[in-house]
């Protein structure tokens, strides 16, 4: 374990950090926090560098210093695919899917489907998946990588009083002030994160002697346990545990690559990244609260910039932490790791390694509160989110003639009951050895059919409401069959495979070729369902699409035209355009 203590200037600095962050959200709630539009999406008046700020701040994480140092410190640079794809897809979000909700007029996601297909079957169904992938995976993902940090930093602290302290932290930025606190919030913290992460870099490299030296050590950097082990001609699969890949350097693996694979990085993951990037609340309510849609595409665009930081700032330093404290992070035998870090891998204690040995006093206090910017960063964005999706898409609907005072009371006491189940299921989450790949196997076995229809909704006016919400049930039935039979299974450590047989089923299809196969079986039931039914006349679909969101016909939403309050619904006119 790490054997240097916080000093109390790091916890100056630390106590700096919070009175810093605690004022930007007093001072950034005074406005906009009036009104429902206010609260949950900034009155749509943000500048383009927060939000682009708040689109990396939103989606880096503590899960991310943990698990993307970790899975860096086991196997390479191949992780940082999933952060460079993303460059991408944001781009895609700025210039394809944001024009097409701020001409819908839509608070959130689920909304928008709701005027594109009417009905109310999928809007809720997606309402009540998005909560519960916020609270089993985002939130108690985040709370688990960061109690790592905190174990290791603090371990004389108890868990739960560090975790509740953050997490009432969190809640009370979300409750006070909204959008706007969120990302003003995500903003200063943003710069906290790259600052703090780019001094531990440099340090880094200079103490492992700069990067070619990175090159070679970290491919010879074998744990004590795997050196006994081949010392003593032992069996071969105890040989291989502790061995870093001979391709740690390459982005691209092979396609039979048990890690990440090729084509899943090239497909698959594309599939996760839309659904995650232009479809997912959290993200795409930071883009729907830029003041236009310049803004709007210059904040994706900064966003995309900044995620070329994590491989540089994340991942690299998890590979020099295990070049430096190599029988500690690279350990292979379970028992020594229960020792090290009370788990049967050590990879995950990477980046906290490097910030408690390496770091003078006051810098570690630094990363810290780099750790816990990102972790509340995280938070609040989910939170935000997640209560903007049950106060507009179910309560509403419960509560017909709700005023805005009920609805923003509802939101916060949503925020409420988040953090009291995500409490209470960190225990479950850390019971889970491989976290990252299992969030990742998760978006896989579940985003796919989201994304499908996303994707069809956008650009294809022909899909129906039928077909979507038979596509979605289809790809959760044998989303949920891949997600049982993945996980009925028990994982065995290193060098113990041999106890277990997983069906060739899972064992050979890595999750990201199996999102592709999802992907493309429900697009394919969507457009055939779709095709057999009768289609959604044009003047429901005005500007809910990417060929005619500059229309200026009036529109009739198909979801008025179905209540039976209003059988003679007014007809909407086209929203003042964005300027260019």
């Amino acid at each position: 374990m790490a054997q240097e203590r916080l000093h109390y200037g790091d916890w100056i600095v630390i106590a700096g950090y919070f009175v810093a962050v605690i004022l930007v959200g007093i001072l950034s709630s005074c406005r906009n926090r009036g009104t429902v539009g206010g609260y949950f999406l900034a009155g749509r008046s943000m500048h383009w560098i927060p939000v682009g700020a708040s689109l990396f701040a939103s989606n880096i994480g503590s899960g991310h210093f943990v698990g993307l140092a970790g899975s860096g410190a086991s196997s390479g640079i191949a992780i940082a695919s999933f952060e460079l794809s993303a460059i991408f897809i944001l781009m895609v979000l700025g210039w394809f899917f944001v024009p097409v909700y701020v001409a819908a007029g839509v608070f959130t996601m689920p909304e928008y489907l709701r005027k594109r297909f009417g009905g109310q079957r999928i809007r809720i169904y997606l309402s009540v998946l998005a909560l519960i992938l916020y609270v089993f995976t985002k939130i108690s993902a985040d709370l688990y990588s960061g109690a790592i940090f905190l174990t290791q930093a603090m371990p004389e602290l108890n868990l739960y009083v560090a975790i509740i302290i953050l997490l009432a932290v969190a809640a009370l930025f979300t409750i006070g002030g909204g959008l706007t606190a969120v990302i003003w919030t995500d903003f200063i913290q943003t710069i906290i994160m790259v600052a703090g992460a780019f001094v531990l870099m440099v340090m880094g490299f200079i103490e492992v002697g700069g990067y070619e030296e990175l090159r070679s050590k970290y491919l010879t950097s074998y744990p004590n346990t795997t050196l006994h082990h081949l010392g003593q001609n032992d069996n071969y699969s105890y040989t291989q545990c502790g061995i870093p890949p001979a391709n740690a350097y390459n982005l691209i693996r092979p396609a039979d690559d048990t890690n990440l694979p090729w084509p899943g990085v090239f497909i698959g993951l594309l599939v996760s990244s839309i659904w995650y990037w232009c479809s997912d609340q959290v993200i795409v309510q930071r883009a729907l609260a830029a003041k236009n849609l310049t803004h709007a595409k210059a904040g994706c665009l900064l966003a995309a910039y900044l995620k070329f930081l994590p491989l540089f700032l994340i991942v690299f330093p998890g590979m020099i932490a295990r070049v430096l404290y190599t029988d500690r992070i690279a350990c292979a035998d379970p028992a020594v790791c229960q020792v090290v870090c009370r788990q049967n891998s050590c990879t995950n204690i990477a980046f906290p390694t490097l910030v408690l040995e390496l770091m003078p006093a006051g810098l570690r206090g630094l990363m810290l509160s780099v750790m816990m910017s990102a972790l509340i960063s995280s938070l609040t964005s989910i939170f935000n989110s997640s209560s903007t999706i049950f106060t507009m898409d179910i309560w509403r609907r419960i509560r017909r003639n709700a005023t805005e005072v009920e609805l923003m009371i509802v939101g916060r006491l949503c925020v409420i009951i988040l953090v009291a189940v995500g409490i209470v299921w960190i225990p479950v989450v850390q019971s889970v050895t491989e976290l990252f790949h299992y969030i990742q196997a998760i978006t896989s076995f579940l985003a796919p059919p989201i994304c499908a229809v996303y994707v069809l909704a956008i650009f294809w006016k022909r899909t129906n409401e039928k077909g979507a919400f038979w596509g979605l049930m289809i790809g959760l039935c044998i989303g949920l069959i891949r997600f049982t039979w993945e996980y009925s299974y028990k994982n065995y450590p290193c060098g113990e495979e041999y106890k277990g047989h997983k069906p060739d089923i899972v064992s050979k299809i890595h999750y990201l070729h199996f999102g592709i196969i999802l992907f493309g079986i429900v697009a394919a039931v969507t457009i055939v369902i779709s095709l057999m039914t009768a289609p959604i006349d044009d003047i429901h679909l005005e500007r809910l699409t990417y060929w005619n969101r500059n229309s200026t016909r009036q529109r009739i939403d198909i979801s008025e035209v179905e209540e039976e309050e209003k059988p003679v619904p007014e007809p909407i006119s086209a929203p003042k355009p964005y300027q260019d």
